[in-house]
């Protein structure tokens, strides 16, 4: 278990995504964010001290149930830019859109974008159920919605090889127990940065009802 920036650091660096150039991409995130947490409440303040631990290396970890090079990937309710700046910071090869409907978030993420030179992800300015549907190959969110919620909203987007990478928290094994009327292979992953949260991975097939 990861407990400290120094070890949450290292832990990045172990990744085959983490480059010198990857590194320089995120601690230029870091940067960014403490600035702008200073105009908007963009992330607790207090979580701040811990960034790597508990945004950056929250985020990174889900980078380990996909390949590299798998794409497009599709962020919901980014906010402050986690999961979807980190993964863009580290894969920045993918494509990776970024919904996002406050317009203060939007115009923080299209300058962060900007800043770190990810030609490859976009942000998309609207409520989710606005979208039109399209196929990606991942689907993530963090404190987005309820798991049943999400996946009202987003199983339009999913096919049965998209993986859906959903950090959730110490509510991880609750909410998928409590996920019925599809049929899935989500599980819980142990989160790497604390003990009591897990991440959702998996796969969705399709509603009960619909599949013959």
């Amino acid at each position: 278990m990861i407990e400290t920036e120094a070890a949450a650091q290292q832990w990045l660096r172990s990744l085959p995504e983490c480059d010198d150039a990857a590194m320089a991409r995120l601690e230029l995130l870091v940067a960014l964010l403490i600035a702008e947490n200073g105009q908007q409440n963009l992330v607790s303040g207090a979580s701040l001290s811990e960034v790597w631990r508990r945004h950056i290396v929250d985020s990174a970890q889900l980078l380990q149930y996909v390949p590299r090079g798998t794409s497009p990937w599709l962020d919901l309710g980014t906010g402050a830019g986690f999961p979807g700046l980190v993964v863009a910071a580290l894969r920045p090869e993918i494509d990776i859109a970024l919904v996002e409907s406050r317009s203060r978030r939007i115009d923080w993420l299209e300058r962060a974008i900007a800043a770190l030179h990810l030609q490859s992800a976009k942000v998309v300015g609207q409520r989710l159920e606005l979208i039109p549907a399209y196929p990606v190959k991942v689907i993530s969110a963090r404190a987005f919605a309820p798991l049943d919620r999400l996946v009202e909203l987003s199983a339009r987007f999913s096919t049965s090889e998209t993986v859906w990478l959903l950090p959730k928290g110490r509510s991880a094994q609750q909410e998928l127990q409590s996920l019925t009327g599809w049929n899935h292979l989500f599980h819980v992953e142990q989160s790497v940065t604390e003990s009591q949260s897990g991440v959702i991975v998996g796969t969705l097939a399709g509603r009960k009802d619909k599949l013959t």
